[in-house]
């Protein structure tokens, strides 16, 4: 499947690092955390990338352009015959990434709706945000949205307080999408979504609309909203804080979502 992550936003909560550079490109370790996400995803074997782009998304653009130089030692010969030798390699051969420009002041539903071009008709799609990391299972998600046969599924994770919580049946069915969380100990949406190509139906040519409001809400009415529960490691990075625990954690070889 493609995996759609959205990349566009200014990350005001981040201002220490968002203010020189989008809030994917912030490193946890040496590797933007976008990096992390897509290294879960390809370890799953997901390696098909569609990112969208807008505040500073020429960073992003010149990151994968030049992803050689940054990755890899090298070594220049300078002169009228200038030539260039890498000394190590990655394991990225095999991953496509499209760079698709969004807008820089998009929200999140018409930036999704903006890349439909490059899904084929019918085709389902993965979907995530640009700053979160997780443990969590990308094909039993998949096994479980193809179960469910609704339009959408997303995982469903225990938060720090501050997300929108949701309902859940046991069937896995979400009956209420709330932007703020009642309590601790909800489920909010963590992200990491599996959709339909039916998902395109739910989102309109309105650039201020964002994902998490009416499309959701449409979803819910329509009973076509699942969950995939996970109850492992997730964490957002919409803090300096956050930065500085996720690094620590990468620092200390402690990173749970480092499955590759």
């Amino acid at each position: 499947m493609k995996v759609v992550i959205l990349c566009g936003g200014k990350g005001a909560r981040l201002r220490e690092e968002t203010e020189y550079r989008p809030k994917p490109m912030v490193p946890v370790g040496e590797r933007p955390i976008l990096w992390h996400i897509m290294k879960t995803y390809a370890h799953y074997g997901h390696k098909d990338f569609i990112l969208c782009l807008g505040y500073k998304g020429d960073m992003i653009r010149d990151y994968f352009h030049n992803y050689l130089w940054n990755t890899c030692d090298a070594t220049l010969s300078l002169g009228a015959n200038p030539a260039v030798q890498f000394h190590t390699s990655h394991n990225e051969d095999d991953w496509r990434v499209t760079l698709a420009n969004t807008g820089q002041e998009s929200m999140t539903a018409y930036r999704v709706k903006l890349i439909q071009k490059y899904i084929p008709a019918g085709e389902p799609f993965l979907l995530t945000y640009g700053d979160g990391l997780a443990t969590i299972d990308i094909n039993a998600s998949i096994r479980s949205h193809q179960a469910s046969g609704k339009v959408c599924t997303l995982s469903a994770v225990h938060p720090a307080g501050r997300f929108g919580s949701l309902r859940i049946e046991d069937s896995g069915q979400i009956h209420t999408f709330n932007e703020k969380p009642q309590f601790e100990d909800a489920y909010v949406n963590g992200g990491y979504m599996v959709c339909d190509h039916r998902m395109f139906n739910y989102l309109t040519d309105d650039p201020n609309m964002l994902l998490e409001r009416k499309p959701m809400d449409d979803l819910v009415r329509d009973g076509q909203l699942n969950a995939y529960k996970h109850e492992g490691f997730w964490q957002p990075m919409d803090t300096y804080q956050e930065a500085q625990y996720l690094n620590k954690l990468w620092s200390e070889g402690r990173a749970p979502w480092k499955v590759w």
